[in-house]
């Protein structure tokens, strides 16, 4: 229950010097095929020194390179690089240009600022006066202490939820558990991170209660981001779908309204996670 991010259909951009991997760029909501990815092979550039906003934009791309669609670009370009950063491709402690990852996507330098801004905000990256954004290092104790805190809300609340809320609203959430073993399956870090919030948001949404949907979600995500010294293998497909498979177990559990099996899987799933 710890990493996801559907795939969805996009334009797809190159990345230099990161072979094997993509970053997609999902679609928004009401916008019709305003997507796009990276290109296996290709990859947002380290810089060093680089003087970013000293530089003038990338021209237009060449013709048969597709690009981002200008109507959401911002919100796309965040996606993109939230899976970047969960798969990997942008390591901890090394230094992004702007100008270069707005090269790779196709767009100028100004909303891959915007969005890098975005990130910094949820403390993901921060900002290198001069050069760009540097991602943020953090080690296992981060992790850990995210891991008591997501415990500490999701736990009470998911076995109040388990005493109150009737078996077929929980039967209605099994696709989405479903989705989370497929996404797994992928071997796709950042595919199962996004499915994998999904699935914990929708539960927590039973609730009621968005701002604590919203604070879980955050919390979540922050837990996704890698560690120093790890590597795009970091978690392999098995590790993935052994994960997803709790998803399963735990919704079983809430529709018999076993609390004594709800409370052990999930304390089980943050002890993991710490």
């Amino acid at each position: 229950m710890k990493q996801g991010a559907q795939g969805s259909a996009g334009a797809e951009v190159p990345r230099a010097g990161m072979p094997g991997g993509q970053v997609r760029v999902p679609q928004q909501a009401g916008a019709a095929d305003d997507a796009g990815r990276v290109r296996p092979g290709a990859s947002a550039e380290v810089v060093r020194g680089e003087h970013t906003h000293s530089e003038p934009a990338p021209p237009s791309a060449p013709r048969g390179r597709p690009v981002v669609q200008r109507s959401s670009v911002r919100g796309q370009i965040v996606d993109a690089l939230r899976a970047a950063l969960v798969a990997g491709d942008l390591r901890p402690g090394e230094v992004y240009s702007a100008p270069v990852l707005g090269e790779r996507f196709g767009v100028s330098a100004t909303p891959v600022r915007e969005a890098m801004q975005q990130l910094a905000i949820e403390g993901a990256v921060e900002v290198v006066p001069n050069r760009g954004f540097r991602v943020v290092e953090r080690g296992a104790r981060e992790l850990a202490e995210l891991a008591e805190v997501r415990a500490l809300i999701e736990v009470p609340v998911m076995l109040r939820l388990a005493r109150t809320v009737p078996a077929e609203r929980w039967a209605e959430l099994r696709p989405l558990a479903e989705a989370t073993v497929r996404a797994a399956s992928s071997g796709c870090r950042a595919t199962y991170a996004e499915s994998d919030r999904g699935f914990h948001r929708a539960v927590l949404s039973l609730s009621g209660n968005q701002q604590l949907v919203q604070i879980a979600e955050d919390l979540h995500r922050r837990a996704q981001w890698p560690l120093v010294g790890s590597g795009p293998g970091m978690r392999g497909r098995a590790d993935l779908v052994a994960d997803a498979h709790e998803h399963t177990a735990l919704l079983d559990a809430l529709i018999a309204r076993d609390l004594e099996v709800v409370r052990a899987l999930v304390g089980e799933h943050f002890a993991g996670a710490g």
